[in-house]
């Protein structure tokens, strides 16, 4: 728990560190262009790069811009053909029914815990061509959702995250091989 106290410190103790800052929006002109491009090129490389990782904000790749990236295999096969860019993500519609879940965050590795999040929420966002659509989720979709639009806000799991704990890499491989066998 030290080591998890001491990581928090030394984020908050960063000057201009992009994961405790608001995100600016990205604006019509960024739309469609090749920064933008490249941005959202580097956000799903460094998420195909994580194993155990299921989505990226901007922030972690330390670019302070609105726009998050969720991996395609959290989606149903319905869900596919749907954009897995969120770019100035507002969520608009949140259930009153919550649920603890587990966590962890790429930012903040190895280290996990429980937070408290609605079970189900909807999503207004923009695709990469600038169109606005509307998203819907509900368990670990609906998690995701909150937990990268609080990264867009400078929030982390870690600020309302409770029963954190630490893992050596290791660990997590192992638990992780070990479900994968039960399953």
């Amino acid at each position: 728990m030290k080591k998890v106290l001491d990581t928090i410190i030394q984020l908050d103790n960063q000057t201009h560190n992009p994961l405790r800052a608001r995100s600016r929006e990205v604006t019509k002109e960024e739309f469609s262009s090749v920064y933008l491009r490249d941005v959202i090129s580097a956000m799903k490389s460094s998420l195909a790069r994580e194993s155990d990782g299921v989505a990226i904000a901007a922030p972690q790749i330390a670019v302070p811009l609105r726009l998050f990236v969720v991996a395609q295999e959290v989606y149903d096969e319905k869900a596919k053909s749907r954009p897995l860019v969120f770019i100035n993500p507002n969520i608009v519609k949140k259930s009153r029914k919550t649920a603890v879940m587990q966590e962890g965050c790429l930012s903040v590795r190895w280290t996990y815990g429980k937070t408290k999040r609605s079970v189900a929420v909807t999503v207004e966002a923009y695709d990469e061509e600038g169109k606005k659509f509307s998203y819907g989720g509900s368990g670990l979709l609906a998690h995701i959702f909150q937990h990268e639009t609080d990264h867009l806000d400078g929030i982390l799991f870690i600020d309302h995250g409770f029963d954190l704990e630490e893992f050596t890499e290791e660990e997590v491989r192992e638990a992780e091989k070990k479900n994968k066998e039960e399953s």
